[in-house]
C-alpha cells in the first residue's frame, strides 16, 4: 500500500455520556483524540462540539478528519481517507449519506451508474457524521459558524460550502455506518432508523473511492428521490428555486422534465407490466406496509433504474457498457437494498426487519432493471437534453 501525501489529523466528536464508545473509537482507528462538548448541560448542539473538532488540528496537517462517536468504520479508515484527500485535495469529503436523503438517492443512483462519487445537492444538510476538509477550510469554516448561532452543524456547512460555490463530495460506496438511532439534536425522534445508503467492504470500495469517476451536479439532471413511503423528483437546478427544499411528487415534477407526460404514463404502465413474481412480492409488500407503498417503491425504482442508466451512459468514462464484476455487483446490490426501508415513514423503518429486506431488495431491484431496459429501448437522441 503507498503512502498518501495528504496529512490527516482527526477528531471526534462526542459529548460526556458517550465518553467511552468514542474513546473506543478513536483507539480502533488511531485517530487524534476527543472533541468533547464544552457545555454538557447547555441547549442541545451538534455545530457547539463540532467547532471543538474542527480546532483540534494537528501542527503540518494538510486536512482535517471530524468523526461523529456513533459511527463504524474500518480499520484502515484514517488511510483511506488520506489516500482520498491526495485524489481530490481542495474538496470537503464526506463518508457517510443517510439512506433516505436526497443525497443518499444521489449516491444510489451514482452507484447504480458506476461511479465513485457524487456531488451533493446543495439544498439539503451536508452529512456531517464522517466528513474530511482541507486545513484552511476547516478554519474558514469555524470562523463562519461560530457567527451563525446555530446548532446543526450539517446545515450550517451545507449553508458555508454553497457560499463558496460548492458543495461536498459523498463517497458513493459506503464504508462508514451510523451505529444507532439517538441522537443529541433530537434527530433520531423525528427521522426514525438512518442507516448509509450503499454499505460497502473497505476492499471493495477503495478501487471506486481512489479511481471511479465523479457524478457532478450539472450531469445528475433530475433525481428521483423516496420519503415516508411516497416517490419525489428534484428537479434540475432546484437549488435555485424561492423553496429549494420543495418536494415535487414524480407525478407533479416529471411533466417538467425534458420526458413530458410520457413519462408518467410509462412509469404508471410499468405496474401492470410486472411479471407473476413481481406480482407475488408486491403482494406480499402491500400487505405489510401497503397497496400504496408498493406501487410508489415499484415506480421509484424504474424511474431511478431508468436515470442511473442513460447517466451512465451520458457521463460514465467507457460508456454505455455498465460497470461489470463482483465489486460492482455487490455495490449494486447494496444501493438497492437499502431504498426500500429507506422509503418508508420513520415510523415504520424498524418493521423493515432481517426478514423483510431480501423481498424488499429483489423487488427493487426487478424494477431497477426494468427501468434500466426503458433506457436502453430508447433511441440515442432521448440521451440529450
Amino acid at each position: 500500500m503507498s503512502t498518501a501525501r495528504a496529512r490527516v489529523s482527526s477528531a471526534v466528536m462526542t459529548h460526556p455520556v458517550r465518553r467511552v464508545q468514542a474513546q473506543e473509537l478513536c483507539d480502533r482507528l488511531g485517530l487524534g483524540g476527543l472533541a468533547v462538548d464544552p457545555e454538557p448541560d447547555g441547549p442541545p448542539s451538534a455545530l457547539r462540539t463540532a467547532l471543538v473538532a474542527w480546532s483540534r488540528v494537528a501542527d503540518g496537517a494538510t486536512h482535517q478528519l471530524m468523526i461523529q462517536d456513533d459511527v463504524a468504520a474500518p480499520d484502515d479508515f484514517v488511510d483511506l481517507v488520506s489516500h482520498c484527500a491526495d485524489r481530490f485535495p481542495a474538496d470537503a469529503l464526506a463518508y457517510y449519506t443517510n439512506w433516505h436523503a436526497r443525497n443518499g438517492a444521489a449516491a444510489r443512483l451514482a452507484a447504480l451508474a458506476g461511479a465513485g462519487w457524487v456531488r451533493a445537492v446543495p439544498e439539503e444538510f451536508t452529512p456531517t457524521l464522517a466528513i474530511v476538509l482541507p486545513v484552511a477550510t476547516a478554519d474558514a469554516f469555524r470562523r463562519h459558524a461560530a457567527e451563525t448561532g446555530e446548532r446543526h452543524d450539517d446545515e450550517v456547512m451545507a449553508g458555508f460550502l454553497a457560499g463558496r460555490g460548492s458543495s461536498a463530495l459523498l463517497a458513493v460506496p459506503t464504508v462508514t455506518e451510523h451505529t444507532g438511532t439517538s441522537s443529541i439534536n433530537g434527530h433520531g425522534a423525528v427521522q426514525g432508523i438512518r442507516l448509509a445508503v450503499c454499505p460497502t467492504s473497505s476492499e471493495d470500495a477503495r478501487p471506486l473511492l481512489l479511481n471511479g469517476w465523479v457524478l457532478e451536479l450539472e450531469q445528475l439532471d433530475w433525481l428521483p428521490y423516496m420519503r415516508y413511503g411516497e416517490g419525489y423528483v428534484r428537479l434540475p437546478g432546484q437549488e435555485t428555486e424561492v423553496a429549494p427544499r420543495h418536494h415535487f411528487t414524480w407525478r407533479e415534477a416529471l411533466p417538467r422534465t425534458d420526458l413530458g407526460e410520457h413519462a408518467v404514463a410509462t412509469a404508471l404502465s410499468t405496474l401492470d407490466d410486472r411479471d407473476r413474481e413481481d406480482r407475488r412480492r408486491a403482494g406480499e409488500i402491500s400487505k405489510l406496509f401497503g397497496e400504496s407503498y408498493a406501487d410508489e417503491l415499484w415506480i421509484h425504482c424504474v424511474l431511478l433504474g431508468r436515470q442511473a442508466r442513460l447517466t451512465a451512459r451520458r457521463h460514465a468514462p467507457g460508456a454505455p457498457r455498465p460497470a461489470e464484476g463482483p465489486e460492482a455487483a455487490r455495490l449494486r446490490r447494496a444501493a438497492v437494498s437499502t431504498v426500500g426501508p429507506a422509503g418508508l415513514p420513520p415510523e415504520r423503518r424498524h418493521e423493515a426487519g432481517r426478514g423483510h429486506t431480501g423481498l424488499l431488495a429483489d423487488y427493487a431491484s426487478a424494477a431497477v432493471s426494468r427501468g434500466e431496459a426503458l433506457a436502453d429501448s430508447a433511441p440515442p437522441t432521448a440521451d440529450r437534453r
